[in-house]
């Protein structure tokens, strides 16, 4: 038997007022005589009653209110509900028939079957649940209500029974989707799959709604039971039918499991038959950029290149393939990329189409051929060229990067503020802040830095607001324990050769900090810095040294989640030890959930445990 303490809940889902107003009667005032008072009637002190659970307070009320409104369906449940509450079945039974006597609402035998369930007697319930059954074999309209009423109190095998029976007394309804989702609260996962996926074949304009109900039980699937059934049944019905619909269902679902390679497999089939647009390829390149996969990404941008003749996306996606290039660039193919920047801006010229290129041709000179004139000239005369304030933005914002490069911090600073204040407000300005602020950081002037960290760390973009505070708890912490700043000084002036590629340099600058201010806050700061330039120079034992230092001496500080996640990021890409990767996780996952990087580690967790197809 349905304990009665559910009714209310049941009930409030589907029927309670939006807002709830607290009107209490006079101290041991008589509620009756405070309804007449109130004019007749007052709802909103009934479901103040209602929610304190003051069911004879509130039953009197309902009473009063359904004798003015005898057809209000929401009073008359409430008061159902007070009486079932109070257990006064008989009440309820009778106010019930005297309703049905009355209206012949078939979803009332459902209300009636269960008052006399939560008296365990089942039988008479379940006769009534036959009878409004039987009412949707007089009436195929009556569905609605009966099926309704099943839901609202959770009686989900009768409301299945109830829809499908509606669908096929009349084949114009289709209660497909609230068949599914009915299945999924039975744990009937594989029914509900399988008439979700069809039911969205059949309305495709639905698709987004099934996706979405689809993606809910992803998100929570702790175990690949679900995620496995829904490929299988996607992958039966892409062998079966031809259908591009099912193809393009497979690339989603690839894309929620994070498997950009294989969603691509399906983009390419789709593309073959229907080569209209490059759209959902692109997308689909952002997205493994967007989670570091380089391979997957670089494969779809020369799929992209090869199958397309429009110069704006050969534009673009050459780009795309260049930041690779350079990301990834030694000495010995400096050449080669100067050689492939020259002829690209050759191919497509220099205008206001190619600005992208441009400032990637900029920044190649400055930060890794160290030519900055060079860089200089290239983006001064693109900033003569008619642009939107965006491409300004870009351009400035690159230009103050190599002037920043060149130690030239008070020029970097003033491209800085002008592309502040042409876009304030946009999340591009608030670069240009938190790059403005560490320009004054690397200089010394601790300061004004601090002051601009400070209204940054409430920033909208998570990683500008983790940036900012980092920098300024490093420059608070170190005032604090060190008015003359010296060793934060030597860091800044450290941090500043590692922002210029210098690595050599700050690696010696930064083990100095470590010798000259030993058990000072310093220390930890320092030790994830070497860690990360080790880490840019593919040492990964090294990084990995001192990566530990820090989760095994600072626990409680706040670069702890850094070490964790950057020690199990080399463990699972680099080194192949998948189980250490798991154990760094898991910290992540139990002791910082406030971390920026929890998400990441949850999903690299649970690829690693098995929980989603690799």
């Amino acid at each position: 038997m349905r304990n009665t303490v559910q009714i209310v809940a049941l009930l409030l889902s589907g029927i309670a007022f939006g807002q709830t107003y607290t009107v209490t009667p006079p101290p041991g005032g008589n509620p009756q005589a405070h309804i007449q008072q109130q004019g007749g009637g007052n709802e909103y002190l009934a479901q103040n009653y209602f929610d304190r659970g003051e069911f004879d307070k509130a039953v009197l009320i309902y009473e009063d209110l359904l004798r003015s409104q005898p057809n209000n369906h929401q009073h008359f449940q409430k008061l159902i509900a007070c009486y079932q509450q109070l257990k006064d079945f008989v009440k309820a039974e009778n106010t019930i028939k005297t309703k049905l006597d009355r209206t012949k609402a078939a979803q009332l035998y459902v209300e009636l079957g269960y008052n006399y369930q939560l008296q365990n007697q089942l039988d008479k319930a379940q006769k009534n649940y036959k009878l409004a059954l039987d009412k949707i074999e007089e009436n195929s309209n009556n569905v609605y209500g009966v099926a309704r009423e099943f839901e609202i109190k959770v009686l989900i095998p009768q409301a299945i029974e109830a829809y499908t029976l509606g669908q096929k007394l009349n084949p114009n309804n289709n209660f497909d989707y609230q068949i599914a989702l009915l299945h999924g609260q039975l744990g009937k996962f594989d029914l509900m799959i399988d008439s979700l996926i069809d039911y969205g074949y059949k309305y495709p304009n639905n698709l987004l709604l099934v996706q979405n109900q689809l993606n809910r039980f992803l998100a929570e699937d702790h175990s690949k039971v679900f995620a496995d059934y829904l490929r299988k049944a996607l992958l039966i019905r892409t062998q079966k039918n031809q259908d591009l619909f099912w193809n393009q269902f497979m690339s989603w679902f690839f894309v929620q499991q994070k498997e950009y390679g294989k969603a691509f497999i399906q983009e390419k089939a789709i593309f073959k038959r229907n080569p209209d647009n490059f759209s959902n390829i692109l997308t689909l390149a952002r997205l493994a950029s967007d989670e570091n996969e380089t391979e997957t990404e670089r494969e779809i941008l020369e799929f992209v290149l090869a199958n397309t003749q429009d110069s704006d996306i050969l534009i673009n996606v050459n780009c795309a393939v260049l930041k690779l290039d350079i990301e990834k660039a030694t000495p010995a193919t400096y050449p080669v990329i100067q050689t492939k920047i020259s002829q690209l801006l050759q191919q497509f010229g220099t205008s206001n189409r190619t600005i992208q290129l441009q400032v990637q041709k900029a920044h190649f000179d400055a930060f890794y051929l160290k030519q900055f004139e060079p860089a200089k000239e290239t983006l001064t005369k693109a900033l003569e060229l008619p642009l939107d304030l965006y491409q300004k933005a870009q351009i400035k914002l690159e230009l103050a990067d190599v002037l920043l490069l060149n130690e030239k911090f008070n020029q970097s600073i003033i491209y800085y503020a002008q592309v502040e204040e042409d876009l304030s407000n946009d999340e591009i300005a608030h670069q240009a802040s938190l790059k403005m602020a560490k320009a004054s950081y690397y200089k010394g002037d601790f300061d004004w830095a601090q002051q601009q960290f400070k209204v940054l760390k409430s920033s909208a973009s998570q990683l500008i607001a983790n940036d900012a505070l980092q920098l300024f708890l490093l420059i608070s912490d170190n005032t604090v324990e060190d008015s003359t700043q010296v060793a934060l000084k030597k860091f800044a002036r450290a941090d500043f050769l590692s922002y210029q590629n210098k690595n050599t340099e700050a690696l010696e600058q930064f083990k100095t900090i470590l010798q000259q201010h030993k058990d000072q806050s310093i220390e930890d700061e320092t030790l994830l810095q070497i860690g990360k330039i080790y880490e840019k120079q593919k040492d990964y034992q090294q990084a990995l040294t001192y990566y530990q230092q820090i989760i095994d001496r600072f626990p409680e500080d706040i670069y702890i989640d850094e070490a964790l996640f950057f020690a199990a990021e080399i463990y699972r890409k680099y080194l192949n030890d998948n189980e250490k990767a798991k154990s760094l996780y898991e910290k992540i996952l139990f002791n910082h959930q406030d971390s920026i990087y929890f998400v990441d580690a949850r999903n690299n967790f649970r690829k690693l445990r098995g929980d989603t197809n690799l």
